[in-house]
């Protein structure tokens, strides 16, 4: 249905509360029903309540997915499902089919390795996107199509009404495909793709990362370019009238007519999604857990007072964020701290008066602060500076002294000589002066006065070292110092090198003597002379001096082999574990790699087989430590590597176990991983892994140390390795923030690396 809407006022129409968390996606299912997709892990389907049009109320929540919902698409009611079908792309790299009658998930389709970025309906097939650079069709619940469709994350994906696919990428394209050919690419846009969407009798929009929207023909011409957003904008809408609905990380939904923006809708938060409804009115999906609907129909516009109420949550969010010089309002001093006296004339500070900051100037001569005027964010940067104690300055670094030291706050201006700063700075915090040149190298480093030098004959009072003579010449630079990181990058790998024999063999005795008992089983148990045999194997383990020396023979890693294979599933985990530690001794990780680059391959068939549907946690604990010990020996870095998408796979929803040690181990799995594929530059493993991380790092359940690790992977891979933009683009930036503010000190530290990370 066509409908000429002449452009007139957006105005609220309806807020929807009930999801917990940030929504990121909507969905809109009929003209009576919306779903929509939140960080909370669940999605809600709202209807139009029958005693107020304008209004709707959840009617149900669809729970399954176990880390945090973003694409949804809706399929038309059937015969055997009248109220249609929903579907829905997660984090946890799975998509699922619901009944909307009864809001049961009637399929799981499994088979993207990391997150699900979009779902599109074609015809009777589901056609999804995803982060590991694949498009996939599914029929009747089954996988009948998979290809690489780009070389970096698909953010993106949509079906066009003559039948073709589009899809958008993180590596700033679009790509025109009839089933899997691909037609055309589209270059324009200079950052990620981040959304696409229908223009009716036209072609197709995309939003972008680069702030801007783009227009194009099926030909790939670019109709019309779209600028206005400050920020990353996450996605695009159009409805048959003409008009075109895009939303921003600059909180705000723009309406664009014929190119231009006519209106933009202001929230109080990141704005994910922005849909129409077949009406012309908006939904709007935010960071603050709130969907909105806005109207142009004056009959359906909320009341007065609901639109007071939310004109003073803007304006309480705007005075919260609200920045004078670079600093939040609320954080600036009050008018008491002009009882203090400045320390040079001139001197400025600036204090909160009201919902103002006022800036002050010391008048030496006369011994008091002269009132300068409002502070106000200007375009000529001044506005910009930091304030530090109502004072402005050039920079206000963050310095972490390490130790346990809570982060400091260490002023400067360019015109300051840097080793009295530094020297000023350590008194008043009373820090010791053996800190004085690495505190000077930071400053010279970060203020972006890297040629400063210093006379090296001159001998510093305090520390006996070399410290700059104004006035002197000098001969020897200053070395730059690095960004200073608490927690990454991590180097080196971790191993479970703890073992607890005695209890290993009691158990694995226990075991055979009940495999000699059974009929079925006898022919499976260890003979006196094979246990015997274990026991050796134990005692080299046990002396760990003399691993240098001591030897395996190849019978020995067979005996293990036997258990492995032979034994059934509920008894495999001592044997699992002696494994674990036979491959810290050189000499038993060179036998057993022997294993491994065959054809026969025993840790791929110890996988499958303890990650069957009846996976037990001992097994899946035992294994994942195997894995684990794995990365010490260089050995089997290349099946590590080779193999890292079937072992992440294979292992994907341990972060959530009950099981704290499984867990932990499956933390260290990924940050071993990190390291290696680091070391080796391979970005589609360290995508994987950073996916998986930061599955962990959402987990509200998870242990303090799987957290850490999990996070210190991120961190790691953020610094050194080749995905911190895709970091970026699964918003990372709010894990961080998460990280920061845990009561938990080595978190909030690891979450303070990662943010400067994002900021360098």
């Amino acid at each position: 249905m066509v409908m000429d809407i002449d452009f007139n006022e957006y105005k609220l129409r309806c807020e929807l509360h009930g999801h917990d968390d940030d929504v990121r996606g909507i969905c809109v299912c009929n003209d009576k029903n919306i779903a929509t997709s939140s960080r909370d892990r669940t999605i809600r389907v709202w209807s139009l309540d029958p005693s107020d049009k304008r209004k709707y109320t959840s009617e149900k929540i669809l729970l399954g997915h176990t880390s945090f919902v973003g694409p949804l698409a809706w399929i038309p009611p059937t015969d055997e499902y009248p109220e249609g079908r929903l579907v829905s792309g997660s984090m946890d790299t799975f998509v699922f089919v619901w009944n909307l009658m009864n809001g049961e998930n009637i399929q799981t389709l499994k088979g993207h390795q990391m997150q699900v970025t979009g779902v599109a309906i074609d015809n009777e097939d589901i056609v999804s996107s995803s982060v590991d650079q694949t498009l996939k069709r599914w029929r009747n619940g089954q996988l009948v199509e998979s290809w690489d469709a780009h070389q970096s994350p698909i953010q993106a994906v949509i079906r066009l009404p003559s039948g073709e696919l589009v899809s958008g990428s993180s590596d700033a394209s679009l790509k025109l495909w009839k089933g899997k050919t691909s037609l055309q690419t589209l270059s324009g846009h200079t950052d990620t793709v981040r959304g696409l969407a229908v223009m009716p009798d036209l072609g197709f929009l995309s939003a972008s990362h680069d702030g801007s929207i783009r227009l194009w023909a099926l030909s790939g011409e670019v109709l019309l370019e779209m600028v206005g957003h400050t920020s990353l904008v996450y996605s695009v809408d159009a409805h048959s009238s003409g008009l075109i609905v895009s939303a921003s990380e600059d909180r705000h939904a723009k309406i664009w007519k014929d190119g231009v923006c006519v209106q933009s809708l202001e929230h109080p938060g990141c704005v994910w999604d922005a849909k129409f409804l077949e009406s012309g009115d908006i939904v709007t999906a935010c960071s603050d857990g709130v969907v909105r609907v806005w109207t142009v129909r004056h009959d359906a516009i909320a009341d007065q007072m609901e639109i007071d109420a939310y004109d003073s949550q803007i304006s309480q969010y705007k005075l919260s964020r609200k920045k004078v010089g670079g600093l939040k309002l609320d954080e600036l001093p009050g008018l008491d701290s002009l009882t203090s006296p400045g320390t040079s004339d001139g001197q400025t500070k600036v204090v909160r008066e009201g919902d103002n900051g006022v800036a002050y100037a010391w008048n030496m001569k006369e011994q008091r602060w002269d009132k300068i005027g409002e502070v106000v964010d200007g375009p000529d940067g001044v506005a910009d500076r930091p304030i530090h104690e109502g004072v402005q300055y050039d920079f206000v670094f963050d310095v972490d002294i390490g130790d346990g030291e809570p982060i400091r706050k260490l002023p400067y201006n360019r015109s300051d000589n840097p080793y009295d700063a530094a020297d000023k700075w350590l008194l008043k915090e009373n820090l010791p002066f053996a800190y004085r040149q690495q505190i000077v190298e930071f400053i010279l480093q970060n203020s972006g006065q890297k040629d400063f030098n210093f006379n090296p004959s001159f001998r510093d009072p305090f520390t006996g070292a070399n410290a700059y003579v104004p006035g002197q010449t000098s001969r020897t630079a200053a070395t730059p110092a690095k960004p200073l990181y608490k927690h990454i990058p991590k180097r080196g790998v971790l191993v479970f090198d703890a073992a607890q024999y005695d209890g290993i063999l009691k158990k694995m005795t226990e075991f055979n003597t009940t495999l000699r008992s059974d009929a079925v089983n006898n022919d499976k148990s260890l003979t006196e002379l094979e246990v015997s045999r274990v026991r050796a194997i134990v005692n080299i383990l046990k002396d760990t001096s003399h691993y240098h020396s001591t030897n395996f023979a190849d019978m020995d890693i067979a005996l293990l082999l036997k258990v492995l294979h032979a034994w059934p599933p509920a008894m495999m985990f001592p044997a699992t574990d002696i494994v674990r530690m036979l491959v810290l001794h050189p000499h038993g990780a060179s036998l057993l790699i022997k294993h491994v680059e065959n054809n026969n391959d025993l840790l791929l068939d110890l996988i499958k087989k303890v990650t069957e549907d009846s996976a037990l946690p001992a097994n899946l604990l035992t294994t994942v430590r195997v894995l684990v010990n794995l990365f010490k020996n260089s050995s089997f870095h290349y099946w590590l590597q080779t193999h890292h998408s079937q072992i992440l796979d294979a292992f994907s929803n341990r972060y959530s176990s009950p099981n704290k040690n499984l867990q932990l181990a499956y933390s260290t799995l990924l940050l071993n991983y990190a390291v290696l594929l680091i070391e080796k530059k391979d970005q589609e493993g360290q995508a994987q892994v950073l996916s998986a991380a930061l599955q962990v790092a959402e987990e509200e359940a998870a242990d303090v140390d799987s957290k850490f690790r999990s996070l210190v992977a991120i961190g790691s891979l953020m610094l050194e390795g080749l995905v911190k933009k895709i970091a970026i683009d699964f918003d990372v930036e709010s894990i961080a923030k998460s990280a920061k503010a845990s009561k938990e000190a080595k978190i909030a530290e690891v979450g303070a690396d990662i943010d400067l990370v994002i900021r360098q």
